[in-house]
Order: structure tokens, then C-alpha cells, then sequence
């Protein structure tokens, strides 16, 4: 498979398997209404663990703060980061898509309009802006720095069609998908209290896009004034991670 295609559907998949547990849980008249956050924490790591394990291809990055902490940290290549990022976002995008089309009728049976925006994009409990930007930071950081300390460096062999191997780029892959969704699961747990854990640009916003141009009835604006923090934070956070990786190993 493309890598880039391996980057769009890997992501995809996250975005459905995750937004679609967010909507399960908090539309109105769902079989799993209210069912919790820890839920909703399972079903993202779910999510996680089928995304890697099916972008092999591409060594399942699936997280622009993932490809751009491999590439600063000398274990990914520069010039593949645009190509990933575009297709990391697109996936979150298209993902969003069908879970709105999927859940349509139920979000015209919501009337919270904060909920309907919560199924696409996260947002801070306690609405201090600051804090909510070192939360994203510090949680994308304990994705990202694991990365450099389970994987090895440079790309690893994926078995190729006819039985050679091909070395294929570093990723989330590379650690396996079980541990990968484990990292998040335990995330979600620990510290996802706070913003909801987006430590993940194309998540947030490709989701928040999704929000904008779906039929979903009456809903709000997508919350722009905040929406960089869950951009902006988690690419913070894969940074620091790189560069301690670099100090360190």
C-alpha cells in the first residue's frame, strides 16, 4: 500500500472507532448513552490499536506531532513529513464525515449543542487557557517520548509481496499496535481529565472541519478561539520529546 494512503486510512480509522465511542456515549437516545469516560478512553485505544495495525505501510504514524518528532529527531525523513501531515489530516477528516453521516438522526434528537461540537473536538473542563496548553503539551510529550525509547532507529523491514523485505519508515508501527494503544488507553486514564487528550493535531482539527460542513441540525460554532491549543500543544509536546530523545539516547 502507498504510504500516504496507509497514513489516510489508519487515520480514518482512528477518527471513527474514537468519535464514534464519544457519540455513542453522549448523543441523546443511543444504546451506550452515558456509559462514561472510560468508555469512551477504550474506545479510542481501540481505535489506535486497528489504525496501526493497518497503515504497516507507512509505519503508522497517524499523528502529525508523531512525524514531526521522528523527523527532528533523526529517525524520519523531512522530506515525507508534508505528504504524512496532508494525509493524516485528510483521514481525520473523512473519518469525522462518517461518523456524522452514521449517527445523523441522533444528532438531530441532541439538543446540547456543546455536544454535538464534543463528539468532533476536544475542549477544556476548566477553561484557563494556559494550563489547558501545558496539559496538551505534557500529554502528547508521554506519547511521543516512548517512541524513541520502545522503537530502534532509522526504519525497520516490513515482509514485502514477494517474500523481500523493505524498510519502511519509522512509526507507531514499529513499537507494535497493542503497545501503542495501551500508551493511549493509559493516557486517556491519567490524563485526559483535563482537555480530553487530543495529543494529536489532525484529531482535533480535521474533526472540527468535519463539524463545520455537516448536516447535523442546529449546532454551534467550532469553538475557533481554542482550537489552536489542541494543534499547536501536541506539536510542542512531540518536540520536547525529540529533543530529550536526542539528549539522552
Amino acid at each position: 500500500m502507498n504510504p500516504y494512503l496507509a497514513e489516510l486510512i489508519g487515520t480514518a480509522i482512528i477518527i471513527v472507532f474514537g468519535a464514534g465511542v464519544v457519540a455513542n456515549v453522549i448523543l441523546s437516545r443511543t444504546k451506550g448513552g452515558n456509559s462514561g469516560w472510560i468508555v469512551i478512553a477504550w474506545g479510542w485505544a481501540i481505535g489506535v490499536f486497528v489504525g496501526v495495525a493497518c497503515a504497516d505501510a507507512s509505519g503508522a504514524h497517524l499523528n502529525p506531532a508523531i512525524s514531526v518528532s521522528l523527523a527532528l529527531g533523526g529517525r524520519f525523513d523531512w522530506g515525507l513529513v508534508p505528504g504524512y501531515v496532508a494525509a493524516q489530516f485528510a483521514g481525520a477528516f473523512l473519518g469525522a464525515l462518517i461518523v456524522g453521516f452514521f449517527y445523523r438522526e441522533h444528532f438531530k434528537a441532541t439538543d446540547d449543542l456543546n455536544r454535538k461540537l464534543a463528539v468532533f473536538c476536544t475542549a477544556p473542563n476548566i477553561r484557563v487557557i494556559p494550563q489547558a496548553f501545558f496539559c496538551e503539551v505534557v500529554a502528547t510529550f508521554f506519547l511521543a517520548f516512548p517512541v524513541f525509547l520502545i522503537s530502534t532507529k532509522g526504519t525497520f523491514a516490513l515482509p514485502g509481496i514477494n517474500g523481500a523485505s523493505q524498510n519502511v519508515p519509522l512509526g507507531l508501527g514499529s513499537l507494535g499496535a497493542l503497545p501503542v494503544a495501551l500508551i493511549v488507553l493509559g493516557l486517556g486514564l491519567a490524563l485526559g481529565g483535563t482537555t480530553g487528550y487530543a495529543i494529536n493535531p489532525a484529531r482535533d482539527l480535521g474533526p472540527r472541519l468535519a463539524h463545520a460542513v455537516l448536516p447535523l441540525g442546529a449546532k454551534r460554532d467550532g469553538d475557533w478561539s481554542y482550537a489552536w491549543v489542541p494543534v499547536v500543544g501536541p506539536l510542542v509536546g512531540g518536540v520536547l520529546a525529540a529533543l530529550l530523545a536526542l539528549a539522552v539516547l
